[in-house]
């Protein structure tokens, strides 16, 4: 997270930066120079230079893992915003992939619960929301495409239960999700005090801070469904944290004057 939070526009990661941050985060250089080990013997970086003076490139493939989240991240600020409003459809996908495809079953199960599916029973999962363009990706990059169905419905029912709010709340943890947000607002509100201060923050500050939002964003924003906000209780403990982080990002954005800086910058500001 730490290294991924510090690549900028042009692909790469500055190790001094990277140490600097790392420092201030508790971390020691015998942790990054391993990470660093790790992330080039995994081939999602290369390795230019050495020590502090390094320098980290990224690989295409790093640069577009990296990117589809912003996805996600914008449509839970147009849900926010009222944007997004649920038209009432249930969009599910159900699976029979033989045992001998174990693997791509099992990657596929976990793809659907990552795209915030949830189990209606063996091979069927729902979603509140279109999902379709992002399981047939998984399904196709997995070989498993043909083994998949999709389907829709306004009349879903699971036992007695047919309400949909009903439904939203036995179907996922919403309670788990809310604590993420709650932990989230905790990390952003003392860190939002002092982007606000009018005292000047050093680089590595404005960097540590970043880095420190974005990890615990990233917390609370993977596991969340983005279930539509008419199947959520209110207030909603995601919405007050995600504005929170935009004022954050917001202030960083206008703090960091370096157009070259780390694209984490300009990518949440601009979504957010």
């Amino acid at each position: 997270m730490l290294v991924d939070a510090l690549l900028r526009e042009d692909g790469t990661v500055d190790a001094g930066e990277l140490y600097d941050v790392a420092s201030a985060l508790g971390m020691s250089d015998q942790q990054v120079r391993l990470c660093i080990k790790r992330l080039v013997a995994e081939g999602a970086f290369t390795h230019e230079g050495r020590g502090r003076k390094a320098l980290l490139r990224a690989t295409a493939d790093t640069v577009r893992a990296i990117a589809p989240d912003i996805d996600f991240v914008r449509y839970a600020f147009q849900q926010d915003a009222g944007l997004a409003p649920w038209d009432g459809t249930w969009h599910l996908a159900a699976f029979a992939v033989p045992e001998a495809s174990r693997t791509a079953r099992d990657a596929l199960r976990e793809a659907l619960l990552r795209l915030g599916g949830a189990v209606l029973q063996g091979g069927l999962y729902v979603s509140a929301n279109a999902w379709e363009p992002y399981v047939e990706d998984e399904a196709r990059r997995l070989g498993v495409f043909d083994r998949v169905t999709l389907l829709t419905t306004n009349d879903l029912r699971r036992g007695d239960l047919r309400e949909p709010v009903a439904l939203a709340r036995e179907l996922w943890p919403q309670q788990t999700i809310a604590d993420r947000y709650h932990r989230l607002a905790a990390v952003a509100r003392p860190r939002l005090e002092r982007l606000d201060d009018p005292a000047a923050l050093s680089a590595p500050e404005l960097l540590t801070i970043a880095v420190e939002i974005a990890a615990e964003f990233t917390r609370a924003m993977e596991p969340d469904p983005l279930l539509p906000p008419e199947l959520l209780p209110r207030p909603w403990a995601g919405t007050e944290a995600r504005e929170l982080v935009a004022r954050c990002w917001s202030l960083l954005r206008e703090r960091e004057r370096d157009e070259a800086g780390p694209r984490i910058f300009r990518l949440y500001a601009d979504v957010t």
